[in-house]
């Protein structure tokens, strides 16, 4: 459904957030959840690592709470990849000055290296 979403429109552009997971806070409660111990001590996690078993979920839970309004509509987002499309190039960057805005506003970093 996705893919028949994005090929019905002749404009796309990609976003790519930067270390997604990590920018996922882990409250000071639940931090020690995640303690584990090395040859160098005993460590917690304060933001949210790949490593753990529902971080796959969780995280992409954010990114759908954070572009609800937009998904399916004006993008489509998998984890940390984010798919812009539009049926005209200005509707294109209409929807991509949207989505910025919206990583600023909720402090999403993006990875303009890729």
């Amino acid at each position: 459904m996705v893919l028949e979403r994005v090929s019905g429109h002749p404009f796309y552009c990609f976003l790519d957030g930067y270390s997604g997971y990590f920018q996922i806070e882990i409250v000071v409660e639940d931090q020690e959840k995640t303690t584990f111990t090395c040859p160098f001590g005993t460590y917690a996690y304060r933001r949210m690592p790949f490593v753990l078993c529902n971080a796959l979920a969780t995280f992409q839970r954010c990114m759908l709470s954070i572009f609800s309004d937009m998904v399916e509509r004006i993008m489509e987002v998998f984890m940390d990849d984010i798919s812009i499309y539009g049926s005209t190039f200005d509707e294109c960057l209409a929807n991509l000055e949207s989505i910025l805005s919206r990583c600023i506003e909720k402090d999403l970093v993006l990875n303009w290296e890729k």
